[in-house]
């Protein structure tokens, strides 16, 4: 009886893999560097080594298990199980699953991170019991997922909820590394917030960031709690935006929950508290009353659990 997944957690400087029991334990996990500037062949055979290893150490055989899911940096095409390209990886219109499947002889299915990581919290974390939620990463970008009638929604070609280039503000000044102007990424994402307060320090403003070598989200989230006006002024305009990206998200799906994760929402109470209320002000009251906007629960494991949920959805039914 085959009473076993795997999750692969497919990222540009390592490789998380994992074995679980149909429930989502995770029986054993491995990490390896990924080792992209050495080029595909070599990333392909760490998959497969990392693959090998928790099937060893966990000394379940591979016709026990019942897939395997992979979770990559997108674009992608999750039907063929092709990476199109991705900044932070070697592959290039490149075919994952086939070479898996070929080895292991195990079904093998591939999706974009953030959806995964959005079925993770569906199955396992802040989603657990809905049928329509939405997940979001508020990071060094910003990223979504998203599961409807209890099915991951990937679009036509799989690469729905790019929540990050949703234009906001289209007259804007500031530049995704997208190339676009004044989309959710630009606005609200750890990168952007960095950015605003390393301009507002070029700029001559008085502020207490300026004393500092390194300025991150978390030094601007520093600042604003010791009452420097500049890091308000920028904190309080990135979760206002990241408002507006919400609200549009509700009248759009009309989620029970939106889960958010990511580095920047580790701020806590303030970003939830500022991003609600700008998420409110723009949705219709009852709405946005209907939609739980909580913290991801599954931590720095959501990327693994999110690749075995992936293996334990698209294969239930096959």
């Amino acid at each position: 009886m085959k009473k076993y997944v795997i999750g692969v957690d497919l990222g540009g400087t390592k490789i998380t893999t994992a074995i679980s029991d149909l429930e989502g334990s995770i029986i054993e996990k491995t990490t390896l560097a990924t080792g992209s500037h050495l080029g595909e062949e070599v990333v392909m055979n760490r998959i497969f080594e990392s693959i090998s290893m928790v099937l060893e150490a966990s000394q379940i055989s591979d016709e026990e298990v019942r897939a395997i899911g992979i979770g990559s940096p997108g674009p992608l095409d999750a039907e063929k199980g092709t990476i199109i390209t991705t900044p932070n990886l070697p592959f290039k219109n490149y075919n994952v699953v086939k070479p898996i499947e070929k080895k292991f002889g195990i079904p093998t299915y591939l999706d974009n991170d953030a959806n995964a990581a959005a079925l993770g919290e569906y199955a396992f974390g802040a989603g657990k019991g809905t049928k329509h939620m939405l997940y979001l990463t508020v990071s060094t970008g910003v990223g979504g997922g998203a599961v409807l009638n209890g099915r991951p929604y990937r679009g036509n070609t799989s690469n729905a909820l790019e929540v990050g280039h949703m234009t906001i503000e289209p007259f804007s000044k500031h530049q995704c590394n997208c190339g676009k102007y004044g989309d959710l990424e630009s606005l609200s994402s750890g990168t952007a917030i960095a950015k605003r307060a390393k301009e507002a320090v070029a700029a001559g403003r008085e502020t207490s960031l300026k004393e500092l070598e390194t300025i991150t989200s978390y030094e601007v989230h520093q600042a604003y709690l010791a009452g420097d006006e500049v890091a308000k002024e920028i904190l309080d305009q990135a979760f206002m935006y990241l408002g507006i990206g919400i609200a549009n998200l509700i009248v759009n799906f009309d989620p029970e929950v939106i889960a958010i994760g990511g580095g920047v929402s580790k701020i806590g109470d303030l970003f939830f508290d500022k991003v609600k209320a700008s998420a409110r002000e723009r949705s219709f009251d009852f709405m946005f009353d209907a939609t739980k906007i909580v913290p991801a629960e599954l931590g720095q494991d959501a990327g693994v659990i999110g690749a075995i949920a992936l293996a334990l959805i698209e294969s239930e039914d096959k």
